[in-house]
């Protein structure tokens, strides 16, 4: 058995409060920390995952190229390399470009949002992914428009985002 994850738990403006493990963060919606990370090929394609079944939050929607909590202790720095190396198998430099603060609309999870342009091959960690592929900012526009739900809550934040101040 593996031992549960512990994670940060923080206050409205990220400072770190105390700590819990997983379970405890999500079932009583404590504000915590995580990264996302999008990864683009030198066409300008944006690789999209989508989560497994086994996932305790949002199985089988869409999501981040990479993403994942940040683990108690750790920076947001930290882990984004950590998360695309164990998720996609990349060891590529990461940019920096947003954060995002807490709330409904993030999963409560104050976020950190990077990008990267790599033509690597990713090796999916099928744990947490049943595959991958990637789309025009366009195409995933058009599928959040006309499925929405098919998107984890944060992704679709962070995409809107990404259109408005990085996108073509």
């Amino acid at each position: 058995m593996t031992t549960e994850e512990i994670f940060d738990v923080t206050d409205e403006n990220d400072n770190v409060i105390g700590q819990a493990r997983r379970s405890e963060v999500h079932a009583r919606g404590l504000l915590h920390r995580a990264v996302h990370i999008f990864v683009l090929n030198t066409a300008g394609l944006l690789l999209l995952q989508k989560r497994t079944a086994e996932k305790d939050e949002f199985p089988q929607c869409f999501t981040s190229s990479a993403s994942g909590h940040v683990s108690a202790g750790e920076t947001y720095d930290e882990c984004a390399p950590r998360e695309l190396e164990e998720e996609l198998g990349l060891r590529v430099p990461i940019q920096r470009l947003e954060k995002f603060p807490a709330g409904p609309q993030t999963a409560n999870e104050h976020s950190v949002l990077y990008h990267t342009v790599t033509d690597d091959e990713p090796t999916f960690d099928p744990v947490e992914i049943e595959c991958g592929a990637y789309f025009t900012l366009d195409e995933i526009a058009t599928m959040i428009e006309e499925q929405p739900d098919q998107f984890t809550p944060p992704f679709r934040v962070l995409f809107q985002w990404y259109v408005q101040h990085c996108g073509e």
